[in-house]
């Protein structure tokens, strides 16, 4: 579908003709794109025959489309570039669906490129035809219908524009097959400007100064930081600011390695599960720095009563994300990565008086040692806890670590203490289970000298456990530690919490076989069976004496690997703030 637009190349390159389908892969090309993530069908062929011709890019075949988008998401989260996936029409379509939303919830850029019916059957209840197009409108940053070949060029410079820019997100580019067949001699444009869409936007000095006025008579500062500080590229502005003010930082868990969190001012991150002090000090600080965030429900719980006392000043790229949530009191639209950088330098220039955060930062060590993630060292089975601190040690913190969605998710990022950015990657806003392994794939295709581990649940991995073949014929040498309860673990604990501990359908194993995790003969399914089958190796622990080693033997493989981690069903993550609630009804013990 044409969009409105201004096109600006004075000076076209024209290139010479081609089949649509081949002008597609010149134009990823043309990106910079160096691997896409694809799986065939008829509507998508022609795109198929020309990425299968050409040396300018990789083609990764999934084993699901499902798994082939989220590893396009791990991609783009681990490098900050697009991920690229493709599929055909109809069920092919649909089945990229869950990654786009979470890439839409996430703020991560992610080119999804679909093939579609002829154009004379669209509308028309052809074989395989869905209207994706419009089915995504909801959940992208665009979509585009091509109905004309002419149009791929700029629609495809376009695309990447717009998933790269401002706040990050998703593009849809839907593609008939006669548009693929059609050959034309393609106008690439140099560069494209989009009416209405203007997504450099920078703070005043103007209102930076005011932000530095009302820091200077502030008590109890802190910094609540998200993703926007990570897709923005910038934490190492984030850290000079929190180190000139000397003000504690809490981040959300899109935002985990934004700040590094083993540095004195890091409060880790907050929310539901979040630690006491993060929580604690967001909740009773009187100025609050909201930076690339979007204040959601399991931030602020109830939301009335979210940080009543402070003043907020709110920093974002995307205007729609001010007030919408909560109502704040400075609401700035701006890149994050300026207005941090320019609120540096307009301290050191005007000589902004700091706060005195002494005794501020004194209250909120001493919760952060009285409060820490705790874990019984003494329980005779491995717990999930014990096992990812193995993990961070014996990688030294330099690991990227992915995760499906449940318990394990936040443990994962409880007891890995994260460094650096795009370390940490899991679905966050949407919570789409199956997401971790396939995501590991896309990393370790980005980054192939680093330790990629997907820390997950028994019932999260099964969903996409087909990407095991992916990663055994495409050589990705991407590990997953299996901390396996045989429940769903998540809704257990909401089940123990709130439910009488009522199973309704949360156990994945025999139930009439499932004790102690000494009792291993009942464990089902038998994950290192499974990866065998695929042909990559595993290992099963129960044992805590067995642990080190096991993790160990599994950094040292060069290939993927499968780690299947025995442990408990009845521990909760902690602490915990019950939905709707505020930080008074915390659960810590």
């Amino acid at each position: 579908m044409k969009t409105e637009s201004v096109v600006s190349f004075p000076n076209p390159e024209i290139g010479p003709e081609m089949k649509g389908a081949e002008v597609v892969v010149e134009c990823l090309a043309r990106e910079g794109v160096e691997v896409v993530f694809a799986y065939p069908g008829g509507a998508s062929q022609e795109l198929h025959q020309a990425l299968a011709k050409t040396k300018k890019l990789r083609t990764i075949l999934p084993r699901h489309e499902q798994g082939g988008s989220f590893a396009a998401e791990g991609y783009a989260r681990a490098t900050g570039k697009p991920g690229v996936c493709f599929a055909t029409s109809g069920p092919g379509a649909t089945n990229l669906v869950t990654a786009i939303a979470d890439a839409y919830m996430d703020s991560t850029p992610l080119i999804a490129i679909t093939g579609q019916v002829y154009q004379k059957f669209i509308g028309k209840s052809a074989f395989q035809e869905t209207d994706f197009f419009g089915m995504t409108l909801p959940i992208v940053k665009h979509s585009y219908l091509v109905l004309n070949a002419e149009d791929l060029p700029r629609i495809f410079k376009e695309a990447f524009h717009l998933a790269t820019t401002g706040r990050p997100g998703p593009v849809v580019i839907d593609i008939p097959k006669d548009v693929q067949q059609a050959r034309i001699k393609p106008e690439y444009p140099a560069k494209v400007e989009m009416r209405s869409y203007n997504p450099e936007r920078k703070a005043t000095d103007d209102q930076l100064e005011e932000v530095l006025r009302l820091l200077a008579k502030a008590q109890k500062p802190v910094l609540y930081v998200g993703g926007g500080i990570v897709s923005g590229n910038a934490n190492d502005e984030l850290l000079a600011f929190a180190e000139r003010n000397q003000i504690p930082v809490a981040t959300t868990l899109m935002g985990v390695g934004a700040f590094p969190e083993t540095h004195p001012l890091s409060l880790k991150w907050f929310g539901m599960h979040g630690t006491v002090a993060g929580n604690w000090a967001v909740q009773q600080s009187d100025l609050l720095f909201a930076l690339g965030v979007r204040f959601d429900d399991r931030i602020t719980g109830e939301v009335s009563k979210f940080a009543p006392e402070a003043t907020i000043v709110h920093i974002d790229i995307d205007a729609s994300e001010h007030n919408k949530n909560k109502v704040v009191h400075y609401p700035i639209i701006s890149d994050v990565k300026h207005a941090l950088g320019r609120l540096n330098e307009l301290g050191k220039k005007l000589d902004t008086p700091v706060p005195d955060t002494t005794v501020w930062l004194e209250t909120v060590r001493g919760w952060m040692k009285e409060h820490p993630f705790r874990f019984d060292p003494d329980c005779p089975h491995i717990l999930a806890q014990e096992a990812i601190r193995v993990l961070f040690e014996l990688t030294k913190g330099e690991a990227i670590i992915t995760t499906g969605v449940g318990q394990h998710q936040m443990w994962a990022a409880q007891f890995y203490d994260y460094a650096n950015p795009r370390s940490y990657i899991s679905s966050l806003g949407l919570g789409a289970m199956g997401y971790g392994y396939p995501a590991a794939l896309g990393a370790k295709m980005a980054c192939p000298d680093k330790h990629v581990i997907d820390i997950d649940g028994d019932g999260s991995f099964v969903m996409n456990i087909q990407e095991l073949a992916t990663a055994k014929i495409e050589k990705i040498g991407a590990k997953a530690m299996i901390l396996n309860n045989q429940h769903l673990g998540m809704v257990v604990q909401w089940e123990d919490r709130f439910y009488n501990s009522v199973r309704g359908h949360t156990i994945l194993g025999d139930a009439s076989n499932i004790g102690s995790p000494d009792n291993i003969g009942g464990l089902y399914p038998n994950f290192v069976q499974i990866a065998a089958g695929f042909g990559v190796p595993g290992r099963m622990v129960h044992k805590k004496e067995e642990l080190r080693d096991a993790v160990q033997e599994m950094l040292d493989c060069d290939g993927p690997f499968l780690l299947d981690v025995v442990v408990p069903y009845t521990e909760h993550v902690l602490p915990m703030i019950p939905a709707g609630k505020t930080v008074a009804d915390m659960i810590i013990k």
